[in-house]
């Protein structure tokens, strides 16, 4: 019986000298079946890709990381930490409309100095000036207005009577211009305001920063006592993570006073995470907040209030004794009120109190762990009041940040948002700012230890030298103009050759506004019960850094003056 042809066709295709075609027929679908699959895997993950998220690199990357292009020049060991401000979008910079001049009250003449006058003013030229009267407070604002003109106006508050019958208070919250920052800030000052034999009302002349206290705002009523729920603070968090971004508002009265909880039946309710020694302590400022972060991420993971220790052991890189420093207070370098406000925390001084009071007698449990590689997910499901996470003396292994590394990493995250630069030393930085009306460039410039070792830093002594300077900067900065200076030179007298070309201004010039009898000096005095607190070397970089970063335009060392590489030789990357 015949075979038909259909058949013997398709047994003639496995014969063995088409076997070769065949092969390279199979190959080839294959390879066409997989770019399939391949473009359509590509195809999904755009479509549904999430940026990493900036903040969550493994340990090995904190330095570069942690570093930032703008403020990268700085020593690497004592760099200002960047915290949770700096990382707020551009698109959450931009609020309400501020106020122009032309939104002043129409009624008031814009086109003079002062009020118009009053037809029946006779006799009333020595009377004392009503600061509560509507025309002087849009008096004032426009005065204000027009004065600063390198800032934006976004609220002002009522104007007060001042020091003396001719002067007023007024107080108003402001952003630069050309701010790169995502903060408001709020000054508030003396206008003394003269009558003219008509009785037209003008201003004579505008104190200077914060010189009009009458009209700052009263310190807001503590929100020091929590209730036991530890997830009472995250509800504030989670906001934070659309549009309603909280903001530092620098200017305003602080109030890092310290929590407690409110009764023994709140204790009771709570649950608490407490890491325990370990040897992160008298680290740099940076190491320190990594691995503070990883505590409070972990106990924002477990739903916890964390027990923290204030006490700050301040490294000898920012110490003028040269050795390291027990004793600082967190609230020296953070914004502690932000922190308590928006999530659960409490000190370990009265914890511990309140635990040696009520655990005995309410039976409250305690879960030890030794090991850190014990994840958060293992203790996710404990019921004990407090887990303690103790820490031994081994280095590295006994750093809190190892807690968070490996499969960790992708579950508790680090809450920047909750930590912010402290306000007391950010208001320094707003006070130097106004000083200058928010009107200055500025240039950093290293020198010290990295000018006097020729053998990494070739070149950058002379780069960094007076006549360099006006060489590099006559192109970049204009004549005349403020130029704010932030170094590590000793000696401002160093940079005496740039007067003649501009004006300029060191972290030295504004003392001030730290020394004895200052807001800063009295305020941290409190903190540290009575006794002054020194400005120490974090606190000038972290100032020195900031007002630098708040100039209109910014001229780096290894970026713009000199072809050295800010970590020596031949290691030089496209960010340095």
């Amino acid at each position: 019986m015949g075979r038909s042809p259909s058949l013997l066709s398709r047994n003639g295709s496995f014969r063995p000298e088409n076997l070769g075609q065949n092969a390279l027929a199979v190959i080839g679908n294959l390879c066409f079946t997989i770019f399939v699959v391949g473009v359509l895997i590509f195809t999904i993950m755009a479509a549904t890709y999430e940026p990493e998220d900036p903040l969550f690199h493994p340990s090995t990357k904190i330095t570069n990381f942690l570093t930032s292009k703008s403020d990268a020049t700085f020593k690497a060991d004592d760099t200002v930490m960047k915290t949770g401000e700096d990382f707020i979008g551009a698109n959450q910079k931009a609020f309400s409309t501020f106020i122009n001049l032309t939104d002043v009250d129409v009624s008031v003449s814009a086109t003079d100095s002062g009020t118009e006058s009053d037809p029946d003013c006779h006799g009333k030229t020595d009377e004392p000036i009503d600061c509560n009267d509507p025309d002087v407070f849009h008096l004032l604002m426009r005065v204000a207005i027009e004065k600063f003109k390198d800032i934006h106006f976004y609220r002002f508050g009522k104007s007060v009577r001042g020091s003396n019958d001719s002067s007023c208070h007024m107080a108003w919250r402001f952003r630069p211009k050309d701010g790169k920052t995502a903060a408001f800030y709020k000054d508030y000052r003396e206008f003394v305001v003269s009558r003219s034999d008509n009785c037209t009302l003008s201003v004579v002349s505008i104190g200077e920063y914060h010189t009009g206290g009458n009209a700052r705002k009263r310190k807001r009523k503590s929100k020091d006592r929590i209730s036991g729920k530890s997830d009472e603070g995250f509800e504030k968090v989670a906001k934070t993570g659309g549009q309603n971004v909280a903001l530092p508002e620098v200017g305003e009265a602080v109030n890092d006073s310290l929590p407690v909880v409110e009764s023994e039946s709140s204790f009771k309710r709570g649950k608490y995470l407490v890491y325990h020694g370990g040897g992160d302590r008298c680290k740099s400022m940076n190491h320190y907040l990594w691995s503070f972060m990883c505590a409070l991420g972990e106990a924002q993971y477990l739903n916890r209030t964390l027990i923290m220790d204030l006490s700050i052991c301040l490294s000898k890189i920012y110490t003028s004794s040269g050795v390291d420093e027990e004793g600082k207070d967190f609230r020296f370098y953070f914004d502690f009120e932000h922190l308590k406000d928006s999530a659960s925390v409490l000190d370990q001084e009265q914890f511990w109190a309140d635990w040696e009071k009520w655990h005995q007698k309410d039976g409250l449990s305690l879960h030890l762990v030794e090991d850190f590689r014990v994840n958060p997910m293992k203790l996710s499901g404990l019921k004990d009041t407090l887990i303690v996470r103790k820490f031994g003396n081994v280095e590295p292994d006994n750093y809190w940040y190892r807690v968070c590394e490996g499969e960790t990493e992708s579950v508790v995250q680090r809450p920047w948002h909750l930590v912010w630069k402290s306000r007391r030393l950010m208001d320094i930085v707003s006070a130097i700012a106004s000083r200058l009306n928010w009107d200055y460039d500025s240039v950093h410039v290293v020198r010290g230890e990295k000018a006097r070792n020729r053998e990494m830093w070739p070149h950058l002594a002379e780069d960094t030298s007076p006549d360099a300077l006006l060489s590099s900067l006559q192109d970049k900065i204009d004549d005349g103009r403020n130029l704010y200076i932030a170094t590590n030179e000793q000696e401002t007298s160093f940079f005496n050759p740039l007067k003649d070309k501009y004006s300029t201004h060191f972290l030295s010039d504004y003392r001030d506004l730290w020394d004895e009898g200052s807001e800063w000096y009295l305020d941290t005095a409190k903190l540290h019960n009575g006794s002054p607190v020194e400005f120490d070397g974090y606190m000038r970089v972290s100032v020195d850094t900031e007002v630098f970063l708040r100039g209109k335009k910014q001229i780096e060392t290894f970026n713009d003056l000199t072809k050295d590489c800010k970590d020596g030789i031949n290691t030089c990357t496209s960010s340095s």
